[in-house]
């Protein structure tokens, strides 16, 4: 779809990729100089960008076709437009085949839950909203930021209060049309109290007055959508609607005024029908719009925790400003009760900080100088002054929105068999509608022509294309907001479809199971020595090595509040330990076979050391001028949420196993003490990569890791878990990103995984199963064994109520709980 995207003397942008030196430059300029219109072209090599001048339209795709043509590529982009007008799947359908028809478009992805096109390629946004526009929706390109979405959400709340004024207005002119023609048939008298007073002709008249105000203002919007939507051959829900509305009202209205155009018996109005369709369809609407709005509270959450205003020092005073002004390097204040404003490092002070809304954990986390703090959290009880690192989009809480807002517009692999029923489900409706008729007028009883109208407008009303097209995406806008509430990050959508199919979670050791950080774990002393002495001696000696056992040892001095002495005369002895003087005395420190080259006896710790053993730790002694004074074991301690951690899992019915480069021994230690199915331990990172391919012969692979190392097997993985306090590789080649740094998120983003899945299975179940099972009914398949039929006005009811029942079911996701809360 060619539309011109550019005017008289404009200057377009193009971002190219594949140039390495000034030939390509100069190849590039040449290539789009000689389109038709071009008046002049600059191309930059450092940006890797052109400027294009122009006169007159040029379209677009013949300046991307020049370049391709030259043997370059124009760098592929992702723009989100909004999309209004879409009421059903078939809706979803079109506006995705015109997107995907733009040249340059490489793939288009619609929401109508969220009402949000997602598009990549090179297309630019004029062409995408001409061309959403040539489909019959309007589209304007979504503006990021706190006051876009406060203006976004305004006019939301806009188009919800003039959808319940609508309502209100509909109601009150069908409600005498309803009780005037139903309230003769039902109540005893009425009819011939009616017709002997006042006269059914002027009945029908204050009906027909009713019924034209009702389509021609609340319902007007049904035939603004509906009827061009038919004349291009693109029916929709609102075609259904228009058609079976006004096949009632048309034939009431030759039945009011010119009744002898019709056979003799079939002169009946069906003025309420038209009306009440209207007015229940618009309060399934509202309903609908309202649930909408709660399937993304999640988001308007995560936005209302941006802090307004921020304290920052300038010029030697405090001065307050809007946070969109706070640049990096800024010195912040912060008092108690305050929202941080923005991302940054503690440089005075202390606190403790409320971080539930980034990580999930109730429990505030101390603050000191050196320490980081996130946007949106909330200081609790101290003051301090931070230095602000990341601001506006690069905060981690603008990064949190924009996961949660690209998974929540991702389409599931089980969305790809409804797209494709849903394309064909309106128009099939309608030639179900019309054979309806055409079999109830051929072989239906007297009056078959009114038989055969009112049960083709049942069967167009009571189709619901509404639920089909909601069913997935609101369980995945709900599901994931939730998750987001956990500290789940699902940065992928699909990954709520292939994580409920994992049957094998791999563990990383190393950050994932254990903290990460080797600290002191055991320190058993021989008689006639103080832990404090050691300790303080054995630190001094170990504060000359870098080695992360070294360092270990020595924080735990410090955390003990202990001053180390002098050293003298350190050698490091190459595969055995260390000997140093300090305060005079002579300090060993090395492994056994250290101290007995030495001529110390180790057999009165054997008991302790096969007891470190079993641990899979690895033991060290100290000699103290002469004397065995101490055995010392440093580990990596397993985080105190990960024994519960692994149960959960299992409990799910999955299979544990744990992938690490440490050694066999020290792994097995740890896999026993947690009760871990499989250990594969020794291995480099590709040696991850090739233990998760052999794992996949259990099963779908769940892995989690936190690590550059980790990024190769998160990348294999079916599914990749990445611990959020990890790195930013390992972050971002992870399907799903476990903000506590616990691993109680595996289980929990599992369970709501396959929470959410169940959930849209229900839907869909219901929605097709809604219209397998009262289409054929509204097309009167039990009238010849049953005398049934379905009126249209119960037909609008069942349909109205179809779409809020999916909508229901998935906000029933935001009470999800975990199973370790």
């Amino acid at each position: 779809m060619n539309a011109p995207a550019n005017f008289s003397r404009e200057t377009v942008s193009l971002a190219i990729e594949g140039m390495t030196c000034a030939s390509c430059v100069g190849r590039v300029e040449r290539a789009l100089k000689a389109v038709p219109g071009v008046l002049d072209a600059s191309v930059n090599l450092a940006t890797e960008s052109a400027e294009v001048r122009v006169a007159g339209p040029v379209v677009r795709a013949d300046l991307i076709r020049a370049v391709e043509s030259a043997g370059y590529a124009i760098a592929t982009s992702t723009i989100e437009l909004a999309i209004d007008g879409m009421t059903c799947a078939s809706c979803v359908g079109r506006v995705e085949r015109a997107l995907r028809a733009v040249p340059g478009v490489t793939g288009a992805t619609v929401n109508l839950a969220s009402e949000r096109a997602t598009i990549k390629g090179s297309a630019d946004a004029a062409a995408l909203i001409a061309a959403v526009a040539e489909a019959g929706y309007d589209a304007r390109p979504v503006d990021r930021g706190a006051a876009a979405n406060a203006e976004a959400e305004a006019q939301k709340d806009g188009e919800r209060r003039i959808l319940s004024r609508d309502l209100a207005l509909s109601a009150a002119l069908t409600a005498p049309v309803f009780v005037l023609e139903m309230g003769s048939h039902v109540i005893p008298g009425m009819h011939h109290l009616i017709a002997s007073t006042i006269g059914m002709g002027t009945i029908w008249l204050i009906q027909f007055v009713l019924t034209t105000l009702v389509l021609g203002f609340p319902g007007l919007r049904f035939y603004r959508k509906g009827i061009p939507a038919l004349l291009r051959a693109a029916p929709d829900m609102n075609s259904l609607v228009a058609v079976g509305t006004l096949a009632a009202y048309v034939y009431s209205l030759v039945a009011t005024f010119a009744p002898g155009l019709l056979p003799a018996g079939t002169v009946n109005v069906y003025y309420e029908a038209a009306a009440v369709i209207v007015t229940l369809i618009l309060l399934g609407r509202m309903l609908e719009a309202r649930a909408k709005g709660r399937t993304s509270e999640a988001i308007k959450r995560l936005v209302g925790l941006q802090a307004k205003t921020a304290r920052v020092r300038r010029d030697g005073a405090v001065v307050e400003i809007e946070v969109v002004d706070v640049a990096p390097g800024d010195i912040i204040e912060m008092r108690p009760g305050e929202r941080v404003p923005v991302d940054g490092e503690v440089i005075e002070g202390e606190s403790w900080i409320d971080e539930s809304m980034i990580t999930g954990e109730p429990i505030p986390v101390a603050k000191a100088s050196g320490a980081s703090v996130t946007g949106g959290t909330v200081n609790q009880t101290g003051a301090f002054a931070f230095r602000a690192t990341a601001v506006g989009g690069d905060t981690m809480l603008a990064q949190i929105i924009r996961m949660v807002e690209a998974a929540q517009g991702s389409k599931l692999p089980i969305q790809g068999l409804v797209d494709k029923i849903t394309m064909w489900f309106v128009p099939a409706v309608m030639a179900l509608a019309a054979l309806t008729f055409g079999v109830w007028f051929v072989f239906g009883p007297d009056p078959a022509l009114t038989f055969g109208l009112v049960n083709a407008v049942a069967v167009l009303i009571i189709a619901c294309p509404c639920a089909m097209g909601l069913a997935t995406p609101t369980s995945i806008m709900v599901g994931t907001g939730r998750g987001a509430e956990l500290g789940v990050l699902f940065r992928k959508g699909d990954a709520l479809q292939g994580l409920q199919d994992a049957k094998v979670v791999a563990l990383d050791k190393t950050g994932t199971l254990t903290e990460g950080k080797p600290t002191l774990t055991d320190l058993v002393l021989a008689d006639g020595f103080d832990r404090a002495g050691v300790l303080s001696r054995v630190a001094a000696v170990e504060a000359k090595s870098e080695h992360p056992i070294a360092r270990a040892i020595v924080e735990a001095a410090e955390a003990e509040g202990l001053s180390l002495p002098t050293l003298t005369g350190f050698d490091s002895v190459t595969g055995f330990g260390v000997t140093a003087e300090v305060d005079d005395i002579r300090i060993e420190i090395g492994a056994d076979r250290f101290m007995a080259r030495l001529g110390h006896d180790v057999s009165r710790f054997a008991q302790t050391a096969a007891r470190l053993a079993d641990e899979g730790k690895s033991p060290l002694y100290a000699a103290i001028g002469g004397h065995l004074a101490a055995i010392i074991a440093v580990a990596d301690p397993i985080k105190e949420t990960t024994p519960d951690a692994i149960r959960a899992l299992h409990a799910l019915g999955l299979k544990v196993a744990m992938i690490t480069g440490d050694n066999r021994r020290t792994a097995e230690a740890i896999g026993r003490s947690l009760g871990i199915d499989e250990i594969v331990a020794e291995v480099l990172p590709d040696g991850k990569v090739a233990a998760i391919k052999r794992l996949k012969a259990l099963g779908a692979v769940a892995f989690v890791g936190d690590g550059i190392n980790d990024a190769p097997a998160l990348a294999e993985a079916d599914v990749g878990l990445a611990i959020g306090t990890g790195t930013d590789v390992a972050i971002e080649a992870a399907d799903v990103v476990l903000m506590s740094g616990s691993l109680k998120g595996v289980p929990t983003a599992i369970a709501l995984s396959r929470a959410t899945m169940r959930n849209i299975r229900q839907n869909l179940f219901w929605a097709f199963a809604y219209n397998a099972a009262l289409i054929p009914v509204a097309a009167g398949v039990l009238w010849p064994v049953a005398g049934i039929l379905l009126s249209p006005v119960f037909a609008a009811g069942a349909m109205a109520l179809s779409s809020v029942f999916v909508l229901g079911n998935a906000l029933r996701l935001r009470g999800f709980k975990p199973s370790m809360a």
